[in-house]
């Protein structure tokens, strides 16, 4: 897995790239509460995700609720097929907030 970090506007955007498996999923963790720890409104970007596996998962669900727990806005954006067959198999897609891009997500605030 790769990650990149940017800005936009009121968010920091952190892409994940590639399989978000067991073995990197403490690296995507450590980025997601990072950026939290900062008081920064996150969207976690999964368009290059091909793989995501529960603890992957688990490194999101635990972003979330620590979003909410900082009065923070979470969100997920351009959530690849791969992943989003997963949120759904877990009924996710239900909870996480998900947008079909950054700009899109963005102009929700407006």
């Amino acid at each position: 897995m790769k990650y990149n970090t940017r800005q936009d506007n009121n968010y920091t955007i952190v892409e994940l790239d590639g399989e978000v498996d067991l073995s990197c999923s403490p690296e995507a963790r450590k980025q997601i509460l990072d950026c939290l720890s900062k008081a920064q409104n996150l969207l976690v970007d999964l368009s290059r995700v091909t793989y995501i596996d529960s603890s992957g998962v688990a490194s999101l669900v635990e972003g979330y609720q620590t979003a909410k727990k900082k009065a923070l806005k979470f969100g997920l954006v351009s959530v690849s097929t791969a992943a989003m067959n997963v949120l759904q198999l877990a009924r996710l897609d239900k909870v996480f907030p998900i947008h079909a891009s950054v700009a899109e997500r963005i102009a929700a605030d407006a």
